[in-house]
């Protein structure tokens, strides 16, 4: 089919459906798509590279998380086009076009699972699943106005998915509908039906609603208002997370920049702390997963990710005990503030999606700011969902909502509680 009609999300399109059953299965009739970083047998996983494909096998077994979706009876559509090596967050490929934003033609829709988020917000398809190490599903959905969930690590089987970094990795999922999301979690994440519980308290991270470039009364105060409507105004609760986290978590000291306690772009220096940590970690471990491939392969990549990709296979193990160490404390730390039942809200990125032809794979810049916020659920391996608030100044606005390890049913139904009063609040301030 013309790129122009599917937005330049797929890599190949084609039509599985599941083996058929005398049940009424959990996805029956609904259609996904799968980021080209899973194996389906018979196909090339691409990775995201033509020279990846080029030295790869057709796969002889398929994903354990896709197998999944077809048992649970959802029929899956093609593979979906993805940043090079799951390198970068926006979502430019440069060997296989960067798919359109159907919220935003003008801007990134964001990556590296690009092409399934575009799939979804196109409605060429019902959900599909992408991977998040970095933020490679909150970013896109985020960028595309809509749902997208990071589970906790672990929780969803990442056999069969190349690996980018296995401290961090995830299978991650995209949808329209928050209750065909909590279906598809159902399944990925083997979960039972629960009856949804009420969250003990909704904590607002007020240095990072204050960072971000959309005001908070149509972010933070959407989720406030929809927070007291459903559950009282005691639930709502605030902090100063950057504070927090730096009393909290002492390893951080390790990833202060030296005599630059502020950053230049007002970050606290805790979260900035957190990002070099994690960053650090995933270099190493991208560079023990790939690095002999990459430099006896040698492979075309795009402006900006060479030079990252080939930083990363020379980086060294200095420090490496120290990223683990944050991961650690942090992980406790926020165990202890949100309990069982408590909610982090923080904005899924600090900035909007950056315009198509600024090609921001090529400036650190745009990394830095949004990855301080989106390594709070990744170096804790806490679960996220970002959820869309529909548009300020012509792009996609989202919140995300942080809930602590293993809690990913009780995330994904107050996803489906909050959704309606949420879009119902936003709506009002645009009468």
């Amino acid at each position: 089919m013309a790129k122009s009609s599917e937005f330049g999300a797929f890599m190949e399109k084609f039509t599985l459906q599941p083996s058929p059953s005398q049940h009424q299965l959990p996805l029956s009739g609904l259609s996904f798509a799968v980021k080209d970083i899973f194996d389906i047998e018979g196909y090339v996983t691409g990775f995201g590279n033509p020279d990846w494909a080029r030295t790869h096998s057709a796969a002889t077994t398929t994903a354990q998380a896709v197998a999944d979706l077809f048992t649970a009876g959802a029929t899956c559509l093609g593979k979906t086009v993805m940043d090079e090596m799951a390198y970068c967050m926006y979502g430019v490929n440069k060997h296989y076009g960067t798919p359109t934003n159907p919220c935003a033609p003008d801007r990134v829709p964001g990556g590296s699972s690009s092409g399934s988020a575009v799939a979804v917000a196109a409605m060429l398809v019902d959900f599909s699943v992408g991977t998040d190490t970095g933020a490679s599903v909150r970013v896109p959905a985020s960028y595309c106005g809509i749902l997208g969930f990071r589970p906790s690590l672990g929780a969803v089987s990442t056999v069969g998915v190349v690996p980018m970094s296995q401290s961090f990795d995830t299978v991650g999922w995209f949808a329209r509908d928050p209750i065909i999301l909590n279906r598809v979690g159902r399944v990925l994440l083997h979960l039972p039906d629960v009856d949804p519980i009420k969250p003990s308290q909704i904590i607002i991270a007020e240095d990072c609603f204050r960072l971000s470039n959309v005001p908070s009364d149509r972010t933070a105060q959407v989720l406030v208002k929809s927070t007291e409507k459903l559950f009282g105004a005691q639930c709502v609760k605030h902090i100063i997370l950057g504070d927090y986290v730096k009393d909290k978590v002492p390893s951080l000291q390790h990833f202060m920049d030296k005599g630059n306690e502020d950053q230049e772009d007002n970050m606290p220096s805790s979260l900035a702390a957190i990002s070099h940590a994690v960053r650090l970690l995933q270099r190493f471990e991208f560079r023990n997963n790939h690095g002999e491939w990459v430099t006896k392969v040698n492979p075309d990549f795009g402006p900006g990710l060479h030079e990252r990709i080939w930083d990363a296979v020379k980086v060294t193990g200095e420090n490496i005990d120290f990223s683990h160490l944050v991961r650690t404390e942090l992980r406790a730390a926020l165990t202890a503030l949100l309990g069982d039942h408590g909610i982090l809200a923080l904005p899924t990125t600090p900035g909007e999606p950056p315009k198509v032809q600024e090609n921001p794979g090529e400036s650190d810049v745009f990394f830095s700011r949004p990855f301080s916020f989106l390594s709070i659920a990744g170096a804790s391996g806490f679960c996220q969902v970002s959820i869309p608030l529909g548009m300020y100044d012509d792009v996609p606005v989202a919140i995300s909502l942080v809930a602590k390890h293993g809690s990913d049913a009780f995330l994904l139904n107050l996803v489906e509680t909050l959704y309606d009063t949420l879009q119902e609040e936003t709506r009002k301030l645009k009468e």
